[in-house]
């Protein structure tokens, strides 16, 4: 059963309106930059024979440091995240890049059919398009074999695509399970349309995880997009998604049966959902979850902190760019202390008016000396990091408001130099794709777009 679009918009307005404290505001990074530092505990780091002892792990991180150029982010940034979260760092990794949505599925499609177990899913949307029926095809043609597919859909991310769809699923034995569903009638005793679950997490037998900003949509399976430029061309997306193989992957796997017992989805039989892990490579990395909540707003902790204890360079790539005022200030305090910041940002997205919010922050970043670039040419969807030349990230947050308040998050954070490598060749990839933004030539832009800026910064907290 369907909702209408009128009970749709009723129901956001109520949702927005009803908001508890608790998502309305976030933690005081610097308050906890301050505690993390007088109460620092002997790094612990997870191998694939379980925890290391504080010796060994002091001395991979010393490794590290020792093949970089100096930088904060490896230790003070490090007590800071270890004292918001459980989800530990790991060693023992591989990690894979995946620039765009054909390479992602592709990476996608080889872990479904080498699938023994079971296959977890975990996705904002899930489209009855083509992309969609041919990945859910592979997934019942698995299901078929005795492999147990167990998947988890975002109710507002997936509200096109109908009920009949997600009942053939469950007819052929998929246990799906719908993440806080807008129709109240189908909750699970609370109902809150501004909690979304905008994680995107694959999951084969436990042992492979594919986890970024690709959601399961047509509208990544090709070059075009649909959406046109002024001229009428169509436009890519611009995506990322990593793949990651070793001890990291039992982290993502926790996060998805926590959401699937959160969401008191059906018992899952299948006994080796977090199987003795391997070490296929030499890459640390957290995985790394956040859920509403003024405590749990992981990942918003994790990008203060970074940007924070950056000393060297600061390149990021971001498709909704609203930042709070705590990551403004630290990418402001960075530029002046001399970091090279660059942040390449959307110049066309699905939202008009998330561009023109960001664009309303784009003077104070620019007289501070951050540079600012657009890409053109196509959608910018994606999310990542790479700080100091070691410290990397991809998932699914934007430098939103929704993204930073509202929804249940998950990103990677990889230290290794070698991929930080990786993530710069992308970077300057997008970087030749892109239009800086020049100050002079900014300040003298026609009123009427400074004017839609203004207007968009109005509904920041709702973008």
């Amino acid at each position: 059963m369907t909702i209408s679009k009128h009970i749709f918009v009723f129901l956001l307005i109520v949702s927005v309106l009803s908001l508890g404290d608790g998502c309305t505001s976030l933690p005081n990074v610097s308050e906890m930059i301050d505690e993390a530092s007088t109460t620092q505990k002997p790094r612990q780091i997870v191998s694939s024979k379980g925890l290391l002892t504080p010796q060994k792990s002091k001395a991979i991180m010393e490794r590290l440091k020792q093949s970089v150029d100096q930088t904060d982010i490896l230790e003070r940034h490090t007590v800071v995240v270890e004292s918001v979260t459980e989800s530990p760092l790991t060693k023992g990794n591989k990690v894979t890049l995946l620039a765009d949505g054909q390479a992602t599925y592709a990476a996608m499609f080889e872990a479904i059919r080498h699938a023994k177990g079971h296959l977890n899913l975990e996705t904002f949307i899930l489209e009855d398009d083509e992309i969609g029926r041919k990945f859910i095809d592979l997934l019942l043609q698995k299901q078929g074999e005795g492999i147990q597919v167990n998947i988890i859909y975002d109710s507002v991310g997936s509200i096109k695509t109908s009920e009949a769809f997600f009942k053939n699923l469950r007819d052929k034995g998929i246990q799906v399970v719908e993440f806080n569903p807008v129709n109240p009638l189908k909750g699970h005793g609370e109902w809150f349309l501004v909690h979304p679950d905008h994680r995107k997490i694959l999951i084969v037998d436990g042992k492979v995880a594919i986890i970024g900003g690709i959601n399961i949509s047509s509208v990544y399976s090709s070059r075009l997009s649909g959406r046109q430029k002024p001229q009428g061309e169509p436009l890519p997306w611009r995506d990322t998604d990593v793949q990651l193989e070793g001890p990291a992957v039992t982290e993502a796997q926790k996060l998805f049966l926590q959401t699937w017992l959160k969401q008191k989805g059906p018992q899952l039989a299948e006994p080796d959902y977090l199987p003795v892990q391997q070490e296929y490579g030499n890459v640390l990395v957290r995985v790394v979850g956040s859920t509403p909540g003024q405590d749990n707003r992981i990942t918003f902790i994790v990008y203060v902190s970074a940007i924070t204890f950056a000393e060297n360079s600061i390149h990021l790539t971001n498709a909704y760019f609203i930042p709070d005022e705590q990551i403004l200030a630290a990418f402001c305090d960075a530029a002046r202390r001399r970091v090279d910041v660059k942040i390449i940002l959307a110049a066309t997205s699905d939202s008009s008016v998330a561009v023109n919010a960001a664009r309303y922050n784009y003077t104070e970043l620019l007289q501070a000396g951050v540079k600012i670039f657009e890409r053109r040419n196509a959608i910018l969807h994606a999310k990542t990091a790479v700080i100091d030349g070691v410290w990397s990230t991809v998932g699914s947050t934007n430098l939103d408001y929704w993204s930073l308040l509202s929804n249940d998050e998950v990103n990677v954070v990889v230290l290794n130099r070698d991929f930080a490598a990786k993530m710069e060749g992308m970077f300057a990839k997008d970087l030749a794709e892109s239009d800086q933004i020049q100050l002079e030539k900014w300040q003298k832009r026609p009123a009427t777009q400074k004017l839609k800026e203004a207007f968009s910064h109005l509904f920041v907290q709702w973008l």
